[in-house]
């Protein structure tokens, strides 16, 4: 497997090991700085407008988008500031409503129940159709975005990251492909059994880099989680998959703060806390992940 080359002074694995604890504490800083921003208040005020869905909706709701980030109706969407790309299909999840019949009314084939002036309750779950905002486009773009909180990278990647990344992630029984993603993402990891990764063909050099070592984040850290646990612990494991990344990617001369901060503060909910608690594991994944892709082990513990 190729190294990734060396575009600065070499470093000893406990050089790195530092550098690296230096680079996960920098991410708690940069989060607390944020967390004071006009850009973090508007963020916030973007997300509260934004309906809480059941765990089974959420299950539909992944399974038919797995780079979902904030769900939305048609209407919704247009009070947010955004339109629904036309051409765009509808994310299928069940709605909730409640009516009150009279003892007159006919409530044949669904769930009724009596009340004190006998009148009945019905109950039903329509078939709804929501969109990602990976599917939607500013009403008016020259308004700033108040779910920007990270900028894409651009540049280079002098020092091959991407391609040893990937090196590394098939030597292990990852594929890897460059396809087109409509929206937002940048890439994902299959969660279907299969053990697949993608990453969008549009990206610059840089952000590839940053995303291929978020997706092997992920694989170093939550392949072995099942839908359930994945959904409802998300923002945690997003937020260690990018603070992996970050940290890797500054060991390699990469600077991703100018994406990685918002998009940590994003999932983290801009909480330092978050981050401090998934310092070790993500810390261990970094370390890993460096050596691999360095061919440069850290010292082992001593017992």
């Amino acid at each position: 497997m190729r190294k990734v080359k060396n575009s600065g002074p070499r470093t000893c694995p406990e050089e790195r090991r530092a550098q690296a604890e230096e680079l996960q504490a920098s991410i708690v800083t940069e989060i607390e700085k944020l967390r004071d921003s006009g850009e973090w208040e508007r963020y916030l005020t973007f997300v509260q407008a934004f309906h809480q869905y059941s765990f089974n909706n959420l299950v539909l709701i992944l399974t038919q988008c797995p780079t979902a980030t904030h769900i939305a109706g048609f209407r919704k969407w247009q009070q947010l500031g955004r339109q629904v790309r036309k051409g765009e299909r509808g994310i299928r999840i069940f709605g909730f409503r409640q009516k009150k019949l009279s003892s007159d009314d006919s409530g044949e084939g669904e769930q009724a129940e009596p009340s004190e002036n006998s009148e009945k309750t019905l109950t039903y779950f329509p078939i709804l159709s929501v969109f990602d905002r990976a599917q939607t486009d500013l009403i008016d773009p020259t308004q700033p975005d108040p779910a920007e909180l990270g900028h894409r990278l651009t540049g280079g990647d002098p020092a091959g990251i991407y391609d040893t990344t990937v090196d590394y992630l098939t030597s292990i029984g990852w594929t890897v492909t460059r396809e087109a993603i409509p929206g937002e993402a940048n890439g994902f990891t299959t969660r279907d059994g299969s053990t697949r990764i993608v990453v969008d063909a549009n990206l610059s050099p840089a952000q590839a880099a940053k995303t291929i070592l978020h997706e092997a984040g992920h694989v170093l850290l939550h392949t072995d989680q099942d839908q359930g646990t994945h959904i409802e612990h998300r923002g945690t494991t997003e937020t260690e998959a990018e603070s992996v990344a970050h940290i890797v990617a500054g060991l390699l001369g990469l600077d991703t703060s100018a994406y990685s901060i918002g998009y940590v503060a994003g999932w983290s909910n801009c909480d330092a806390d978050t981050i401090r608690t998934t310092a070790t594991r993500v810390l261990r994944a970094a370390h890993t992940l460096a050596d691999a892709l360095t061919g440069d082990p850290e010292p082992t513990e001593p017992n």
